[in-house]
This record gives structure tokens, sequence and C-alpha cells, in this order.
């Protein structure tokens, strides 16, 4: 389905990236901060003060990372979006019946007929002109323009809900299961947020969750063959 002619498509479909950017926010934090940690507890066993300060480094930085990154990237796209909209009012102006022509061609692209294309065209363009071009022309509901601050926000927050959890779990632990208990919490974790993306994104969630299971073991196998390399090396 177009979500540019279906407005409300259109506003939920822009929820649902919300979510899914949240899902894989959290998703990062769970990994990054869970192999930082698993890599220093390699190198340092039983070391739980500096298994806690790279844990909480790796957190803050990472959280900040995914919090001005988001806002940036969001930012740019707003930018480009107003620019989009400013065009298309200058537009409205100068050439309306050229406007009023590509709505007729942008309804008959949906399967009206060309006499039905007309009628629908000058209704919409009576309505609100700029706000049915946008739609339809570029994807863009005036009224849902994204906000980089709340991005910005979002990504912060669900970066740091993720990784706390392995945190936690390894300097909670005693140092013998330190690592097993943090391996296994991930793996429910990311199993977690496999089939939390594959629901959003309708999806097999055998393959969401397998992909995500598997690359984030892969992920702390490889940090903690490295830390205990370093280890013994020191």
């Amino acid at each position: 389905m177009d979500t540019r002619d279906h407005p409300e498509e259109a506003r939920l479909s822009g929820r649902l990236n919300w979510l899914r950017a949240g899902v894989l926010g959290a998703n990062d934090g769970i990994v990054s901060v869970a192999a930082l940690v698993v890599g220093v507890a390699a190198a340092t066993p039983g070391n739980d003060t500096a298994i806690l300060t790279a844990g909480i480094a790796a957190l803050a930085a990472g959280a900040l990372s995914m919090g001005v990154g988001e806002f940036v990237s969001v930012s740019s796209q707003r930018d480009a979006e107003k620019a989009q909209l400013a065009r298309e009012r200058r537009w409205h102006v100068e050439r309306p019946e050229w406007e009023l022509a590509q709505l007729v061609r942008l309804n008959t692209e949906t399967g009206m007929s060309e006499e039905t294309a007309q009628v629908a065209a000058r209704e919409q363009t009576a309505k609100d002109p700029l706000a049915i071009h946008a739609l339809m022309h570029l994807g863009i509901d005036p009224d849902e323009l994204v906000s980089p601050l709340h991005a910005g926000i979002a990504s912060l927050v669900s970066f740091l809900a993720g990784g706390i959890v392995p945190l936690l779990m390894i300097v909670l632990v005693g140092p013998a299961w330190q690592v097993p208990a943090t391996f296994a919490t991930v793996v429910v974790m990311l199993a977690l947020t496999g089939v939390i993306s594959a629901t959003l994104a309708r999806s097999g969630r055998p393959r969401a969750v397998a992909r995500n299971v598997l690359g984030g073991s892969l992920a702390l196998a490889i940090t903690y063959g490295i830390g205990a390399a370093v280890g013994v090396a020191v």
C-alpha cells in the first residue's frame, strides 16, 4: 500500500518506524555494552572495579553517541522536508494550474478514472493544496514532521535501557558465573528484541531471532577471545 494515498497509514508507518528505531537502539545497547564488559572480564577476571568502570563508560559513550547521531541525522531529514515543503508552497503560488494537473495525474495513478481524478483534485486543492501535494507527491505529512529532539532522546534512552541489563548482570553475579550469566541474559534479550522487530515488520520471527542471537553471540565470543588473549599477554 502506498502511504501517500492514505494519510492515516502514513502516520502509522511513521510511528512504527520510531518503534523499530527504539528496538534497534536497545539492541545496540545490549550487544555493545555486553561485548565490552565480557571482554574486560576475560582480560581481568574478578576485577569488578575495572569491569564496572568499562561498562559505565561504554553505556554513557554509546548512549550519547546514539542520541547525538540520531539528532543530527533527523535534523538533516527535517531540514530537507522543510525545504521541499517551501518549494511546494512557492510552486502553488507561481504555477497553480501545473500543480493541479500533477495532482490529477497522481490521482489517476491510484486507479481513479480521469474524470474522477479531476473532481478529486479540485476538491483536494480547495481544502488544503499544500498538504495533499506534500503527502501524495513527496510522501510528507506537514503536520507530522520528524522531531530531531524526540529522535535523539528516544535513541539515547533505548540504548541505556538495553545496555544497563548486561552491565548489572556482570557486576552482580559472582566471578565464576559472570560471563556465562551475562551471555545467557544477552541471548534472551536479543531473542526478545528479535521477536519485537519481526512483529513490527510483520516478517518471520524465527529468522529475526536467529539473526539477532547469532550476531550478538558472535560479537560476545570475539570480544571475550580478544580480552582473554590480552589478559594472558599482559
